[in-house]
């Protein structure tokens, strides 16, 4: 593993507020305060221990404010960005004699306030994004309008996750709630319309005192007072689980509140089935890496059941944390990359690179060797995440979860690879998981696909 911040003129020395990989070519977009959307490709540097690039392709000019969030749809033909100022805009990619070029193609206008997230749905027909106005909106991309508002939330909606198996979206808010809505599909004239009503509302979890007496309820999830107008939840590519950011956590009501994520189960989205170990601060966004990796033996924790292994990166305001499905400990941590807060995280479609994005103007790349995160295989029988829609996974009880401690880090990058053939030295692992248990808080599950 390589890599570190490029210094480059990414967006005018604006802060770069948002980036997605091409989910065929691999080019990387990015969208900044200067309110353009950049394309860059992304490249290997063939000397050794020398960062990867980016080079410049083109640029996206339309939007009239800081561009905050873009992403690409799921057949590459087209761009979605949203702004400050309620703007989402759908570029559209053409081929000329010049090369490929982006055009605006449909504006689409409701949102009154900054628009903070958006998520595709897997077939590319929606889109749901949200918004400083305190509300979710599912836009129907063919026609270009509005196909429903969920608008429950209290205060600003700052991260959406459509399930890659359109069952569920999410949303998380700065009103201290994750909602998590089901499509529950409404026939007009003989034609069935898609409709999502809300199914869980999370916010509390109950924690009982010393004495096991009394039972107190703790919120979940930091308040408006969080320095980020980032909450970039998202969904495991196979749809088996949820990751929520923004998580906050106490092993007893005296203690002090931890940051951290918590792992929603598709088979109970009511309340989480784990929480990964604490951060430094808080956690502001997750993404997952696009592919299954085979499994390595290394599965002592049980809490995932899968058939093979999901890798996924989880940003906090000034780190990022590589996790997998097999191991309790990170794989790697990246840290004291940026001088202010990340905003965005991005898998190369290869699962060759990892993009991070910041408010100090810069972008970091870290590139991975072949095979260092694994050895890439299908999804079981050469289906896609489509194909679990169906299946209702047994449930399993693991031991206890272990509540863990924050991690001081060290601002270098750190490489805590798990590996079944060597054992690391204990000076080169540093791991934040505490030695101890403590008293369950959170009843753990198996996460199944």
């Amino acid at each position: 593993m390589k890599g570190g911040t490029v210094q480059i003129n990414w967006h005018d020395t604006k802060p770069v507020l948002t980036l997605d990989f091409h989910p065929f070519s691999g080019l990387l977009a990015t969208g900044g305060a200067d309110f353009d959307i950049k394309i860059w490709k992304v490249e290997s540097e063939a000397a050794q221990k020398k960062i990867p690039t980016a080079s410049y392709q083109t640029s996206l000019s339309y939007h009239s404010s800081a561009v905050n969030v873009l992403k690409f749809s799921p057949s590459g033909e087209l761009i979605a960005s949203g702004a400050d100022g309620g703007e989402l805009i759908l570029w559209k990619s053409h081929l000329t004699d010049a090369g490929q070029v982006w055009k605006v193609l449909k504006t689409f206008s409701f949102h009154r306030k900054d628009v903070l997230d958006l998520q595709w749905s897997r077939n590319g027909a929606y889109i749901i994004s949200g918004s400083v106005d305190n509300s979710c909106i599912i836009w129907d991309v063919e026609k270009g309008s509005v196909h429903q508002i969920l608008d429950a939330h209290l205060h600003y909606v700052q991260g959406v996750a459509w399930d890659p198996l359109s069952k569920y979206v999410a949303s998380l808010s700065s009103d201290r709630t994750c909602r998590i809505y089901v499509n529950k599909p409404q026939k007009a004239k003989g034609v069935e319309r898609m409709n999502y009503a809300c199914q869980h509302v999370i916010v509390k979890t109950e924690q009982q005192s010393a004495d096991d007496t009394k039972g107190l309820k703790n919120h979940l999830f930091h308040d408006e007072t969080l320095p980020s107008f980032f909450r970039r939840l998202a969904w495991s590519p196979d749809g088996s689980f949820l990751v929520v950011p923004a998580g906050l956590y106490k092993s007893s009501p005296e203690s002090e509140s931890i940051n951290t994520a918590y792992i929603f189960s598709r088979k109970d989205l009511s309340r989480p089935a784990l929480q990964l170990p604490g951060a430094s601060k808080p956690v502001v966004a997750v993404h997952f890496c696009p592919l299954a990796f085979s499994l390595r033996g290394s599965n002592s924790a049980g809490f995932f059941k899968l058939p093979y292994r999901l890798i996924f990166a989880v940003a906090t305001l000034n780190s990022v944390y590589i996790y997998d499905t097999e191991s309790v400990a990170p794989l790697a941590v990246l840290a004291g990359l940026h001088y202010a807060a990340i905003t965005d995280i991005a898998w190369s479609p290869d699962g060759k690179y990892l993009a991070i994005s910041s408010q100090d103007g810069y972008c970091t790349l870290v590139e991975f060797q072949s095979d260092e995160l694994g050895s890439p295989i299908p999804f079981p029988d050469g289906k896609t995440a489509n194909s679990h829609a169906g299946e209702t996974p047994s449930q399993k009880k693991p031991e206890e979860m272990m509540v863990k401690a924050p991690v001081k880090i060290s601002p270098v990058i750190e490489k805590n690879r798990i590996d079944n053939n060597k054992q690391a030295s204990p000076a080169a692992i540093s791991t934040p998981v505490s030695s101890k248990p403590a008293k369950r808080r959170i009843t753990p599950m198996a996460i199944d696909p």
